[in-house]
């Protein structure tokens, strides 16, 4: 992490050097365990679909999930003005997918497709949902957290589904190369 300047930012241990101390800080957080998704968002103009991180869930009753949104992405706007998100949980087999989705999507209306791959709308919310994905949920914005340079936005599980056998191994950021934090 690096401040305007590119400065490492504190806090630091008493005595310990920032630079190394922030590098250290870094790899333990890369260490965390954590799914990798695709998130759907909507508003009546546009659909997106967003690689996504960071997700969990957050309540039982009622049902909950808190997902963290970089707040210079298009999807966090989509979510802010739309008020719902999709999650999509992908076949651990299917880890290419993930890379298609960290930028802004194109938009395929005749085919239904966003970057190629086929979605459906959610029958509850109408959020873009990944054909392909393992599970999926679709949520109802209850609350947002402002977080640093994210946004938590916790939703209420409106519908979910699996498309494919249950058992099916799910996508984690560790079964990629990909690193996202720290």
């Amino acid at each position: 992490m690096a401040g305007s300047t590119g400065e490492p930012i504190g806090p630091f241990p008493e005595g310990a050097d920032p630079s190394e101390y922030d590098k250290l800080r870094r790899r333990v957080l890369w260490k965390m365990p954590y799914g990798l998704y695709v998130v759907g968002s909507r508003t009546s103009q546009q659909r997106q679909l967003m690689t996504l991180n960071w997700a969990t869930q957050l309540s039982f009753e009622p049902k909950l999930v808190g997902i963290g949104v970089e707040q210079t992405a298009v999807t966090h706007d989509l979510i802010r003005e739309g008020g719902i998100f999709s999650l999509c949980m992908i076949d651990r087999e299917d880890r290419a997918i993930v890379r298609k989705f960290v930028k802004p999507v194109e938009v395929d209306e005749a085919s239904a497709t966003l970057n190629g791959f086929a979605f459906h709308d959610g029958p509850a919310t109408g959020v873009p949902v990944l054909d392909q994905a393992v599970a999926w949920l679709e949520c109802r914005v209850r609350q947002e957290v402002a977080c640093g340079n994210h946004t938590l936005f916790i939703g209420e599980v409106a519908n979910c589904g699996f498309q494919r056998d249950e058992e099916t191994p799910v996508l984690r950021m560790e079964d990629t190369r990909m690193n996202y934090g720290g």
